[in-house]
């Protein structure tokens, strides 16, 4: 991944400076391969002998607000080396002799994501006078609830992005835990309807399209989604075998029932057991070109191909130009089926537009929270104020804190004090960069990923252990491309754009939303935000297994290819319309999440779905004084989850 043309780099503006960018900034060279490895527990390594960290775990001591923070974010290695060196056995043989800090709290929670702050936030409410400890091994807060923030010239005031975690995603399905959170913070979900601009775009004729690009297709060609577009009109424009285009056409306009003779029920089983790329193959025998134009359809939204994804999910996702072929199966579309993932049936009569979006996504939720736990750190608190607020992160740990929020402090150990049926009290031990420090709780909240929670909670049942190991993350890249000015896309006559399949599969607009005293940008001369979304889950072999790989593949991707890979779309994309990356590119953050969204049962790769038993059921039961909370846990890539999760943890603790 690191073999970049010299010339076209030049090309792309890869000499010009971006911004700050982190000393570990994900590159893995040649040379630095199996250096970098062995610091971040990432690569084939097993160590370097005597390294249990990366020599610096907290924010450089320049950077007092880490949105503004470029280059490689999120999962970075200085986050994931501890965790990786108890995964590789190769933490505790350096580690030293714990040291008790002498601090004693009524809750520590381990995980400063949606889940675990929301976990902190519950329990304060039901015990006003209780003395909390977050604990997280990132640099932020919010986990995957990430906020990107630039300044750009001729601009008043920042550009607000989002690096995790988008929207409050169909808030008329949320479960009661976070209708309950929502209406706390007060959280009026309607507000939306004035502060996001549905038809901005529209207004200066700019549409949805697909790229069937050089990775796919041997000619790379733009497709455009104009109003009132008939499938015959821009199917024809395909870089496809005619063939293909004669196969597209019928899954679009005249499916046939290709399970004639069968029930509904019977149908949704043949479904049930078929990825939608199988379906199109084996049961439509398309052309391949048409398969391979389909298949990114599903990857935005689940992080993974329709190689993966599932023929019936495909079928309650089917609409307009997504997921062509399934209506001639006549099924009923009144009611989903059984066998449907979770999120799907929960979503199924929803008809929330998609406009419950923060500028800096989820994590005005998390500030919201925090700062109400924690004076002194946000200048506001409510829904109208929280984006402009002003923060202070000298605030987070101060000892005269009833709650504390203690960042770049991976812990490495909780225990029972005693035998888990009897305990009244549990002790957890953190990595400071130097040494390990431990604290006392009367209970402790598990809201990290699950795959870590064994390392951490040794004594588990092992039944226990393997289910934890089961929940499998899905890798994702967001990044956030701050540009001068968005003529180009005005001129292309785009907004977004689905790559069918290059290394970035979402290209698009950032949202247009204003909150009061943020505007989003209203006219083209003005800087703007650019989505990108990489996905780089295996997905042949299935969620699990492909997101092993990809993942394994990501670490070893560095962040020059990142960059490369995004100019030289972007240029693709744009470059008709006068774009050019080495001027118009002022700024990048990609957010890099090794383990990203939550797995959720799916057919056909779970075959005890829906009948049960269900890992994530045994994977979160309380162990003594310790319980577990986060979206693993539900299973569910959502934030209301992550809320309802950390309620019922709480919950099971009061008990």
């Amino acid at each position: 991944m690191s073999d970049i043309n010299p010339r076209r780099a030049r090309e792309l503006g890869m000499g010009r400076s971006i911004s700050r960018r982190d000393f570990f900034d994900g590159v893995a060279m040649a040379a630095g391969v199996a250096a970098l490895g062995a610091v971040a527990g990432c690569g084939p390594s097993s160590g370097e002998p005597g390294v249990i960290g990366t020599p610096d775990l907290e924010v450089p001591a320049d950077v007092k607000f880490p949105p503004t923070l470029t280059g490689l974010q999120g999962n970075t290695p200085q986050a994931l080396s501890v965790p990786h060196a108890l995964r590789d056995d190769r933490f505790w043989e350096y580690a030293g002799t714990p040291e008790f800090t002498g601090e004693m709290y009524d809750l520590v929670v381990v995980g400063g994501g949606i889940s675990g702050v929301a976990a902190a936030f519950e329990w304060l409410r039901l015990n006003p006078g209780a003395r909390i400890l977050i604990l997280d091994n990132h640099d932020e807060i919010g986990g995957h609830a990430r906020r990107n923030e630039f300044t750009p010239k001729g601009r008043q005031g920042p550009l607000i992005g989002y690096g995790g975690s988008q929207s409050i995603e169909a808030p008329s399905v949320w479960t009661p835990e976070g209708k309950t959170l929502l209406q706390q913070l007060g959280v009026e979900v309607k507000k939306f309807d004035k502060y996001f601009d549905q038809k901005l775009y529209e207004r200066f004729k700019m549409y949805d399209s697909v790229m069937c690009d050089r990775e796919t297709f041997a000619t790379e060609r733009l497709i455009k989604y104009t109003p009132g577009i008939k499938a015959e009109e821009w199917v024809a424009q395909l870089p496809i075998a005619e063939q293909a285009r004669k196969d597209l056409l019928r899954l679009y306009k005249n499916p046939p029932d290709w399970f004639p003779g069968l029930s509904q029920a019977e149908k949704e089983r043949k479904l049930a057991d078929l990825t939608y790329s199988r379906f199109l193959l084996e049961v439509c025998k398309v052309h391949p070109d048409v398969e391979r134009f389909l298949r990114t359809q599903s990857s935005d939204e689940w992080a993974y191909s329709t190689e993966a994804f599932g023929a019936i999910d495909a079928w309650g996702s089917a609409e307009e130009w997504e997921y062509p072929g399934l209506q001639g199966l006549g099924l009923d579309a009144g009611k989903p089926s059984r066998f449907n993932s979770p999120s799907m049936i929960k979503e199924w009569d929803a008809d929330d537009p998609y406009i419950y979006h923060f500028p800096e996504g989820n994590q005005a939720l998390v500030r919201m929270m925090v700062g109400r736990m924690i004076p002194g750190f946000a200048s506001a608190v409510d829904m109208d104020g929280i984006t402009t607020a002003s923060f202070d992160y000298g605030k987070l740990d101060q000892p005269s804190n009833r709650v504390r929020f203690r960042l770049s402090s991976p812990v490495v150990l909780a225990h029972n004090d005693g035998a888990p049926e009897t305990a009244t009290t549990a002790t957890v031990g953190y990595f400071d960069g130097h040494q390990i420090k431990t604290v006392r709780a009367g209970a402790v909240v598990m809201a990290c990923w699950n795959m870590v929670i064994p390392y951490l909670v040794t004594s588990l049942p092992p039944e226990q252990k393997a289910a934890l190991h089961q929940a499998v993350k899905m890798p994702l890249l967001y990044a956030m491309v701050q540009l001068r000015n968005w003529e180009a896309w005005q001129r292309v006559g785009i907004h977004h754009t689905r790559w069918t399949g290059a290394y970035w599969c979402v290209s698009e607009l950032d949202y247009p939303v204003s909150m009061p005293g943020y505007e989003c940008p209203k006219d083209p001369s003005q800087p703007i935000n650019v989505h990108m979304i990489a996905t780089p889950c295996r997905s042949a072999m299935g969620p699990a297994d492909g997101a092993i790989a990809g993942r394994h593949e990501l670490i070893k991707t560095d962040f020059s290819f990142m960059e490369y890979s995004i100019r030289d779309q972007l240029t693709r994309l744009l470059g008709p319309g006068g774009f050019d990356p080495a001027k118009d590119i002022e700024a990048i953050t990609v957010n890099r999440w090794g383990h990203g969204y939550a797995p959720e049962y799916c057919r056909p790769w779970n075959a005890f779905y829906p009948e049960g038993p269900f890992p994530a059921e045994t994977a979160r039961r309380r162990h003594g004084r310790i319980t577990i909370a986060n979206s693993d846990s539900i299973p569910a890539a959502y934030a209301d989850a992550a809320v309802t999760a950390a309620y019922r943890a709480v919950a099971e603790l009061s008990k």
